[in-house]
């Protein structure tokens, strides 16, 4: 696969890994055949059988790292039609990513995703993960070619597991 975007994705899912006990997988548009929104999947019951294991990992799931490119000053379209397909997602919290070859690593699009995470009524994590180069800091396996960027990835993954578990033990609390 040639998605520069997914290096980072594998990297991040391989720190979670290696370094908690949370269960983590990868969502990889090209893996689910979405048709254009036409009705919400409101529950696993009620999702087509073609994709109520995709609606499994999404109901089940206690945060969200978005990771994408950026297309045309905004995020990923599939993605935009994937979170279109579930309903609100009250109170889980979200991690943006954004991933460019070039100087600017997607922050247009991560400005995007900081609108619509609220719209989502998601709890964004101020902490970013904005990779510029994204082709000279990751490999195509995940691993991490610039040391220089291993304290970005670990102020995200740091900033949002803390607002994560925060937001998981106020749920079991209430």
């Amino acid at each position: 696969m040639n998605s520069v975007t997914r290096r980072v994705a594998l990297n991040l899912k391989k720190w979670l890994d290696n370094n908690t006990e949370h269960e983590t997988g990868i969502i990889d548009m090209k893996d689910w055949n979405l048709p254009p929104v036409q009705t919400v999947f409101v529950s696993v019951d009620k999702t087509p059988d073609e994709f109520k294991p995709l609606a499994e990992r999404v109901f089940k799931a206690d945060a969200f790292i978005l990771a994408t490119p950026e297309y045309n000053g905004s995020y990923s379209p599939a993605m935009k039609n994937l979170l279109d397909h579930f309903p609100k997602q009250h109170h889980k919290p979200f991690g943006i990513v954004t991933a460019s070859p070039g100087a600017f690593g997607g922050i247009r699009a991560s400005q995007q995703l900081l609108l619509l995470i609220p719209s989502l009524f998601g709890i964004v994590s101020p902490y970013m993960l904005i990779v510029p180069a994204v082709d000279k800091k990751f490999d195509e396996q995940g691993n991490l070619l610039d040391s220089n960027f291993e304290k970005s990835v670990h102020n995200f993954i740091s900033e949002l597991l803390w607002l994560a578990e925060k937001v998981v033990t106020e749920k079991t609390v209430v």
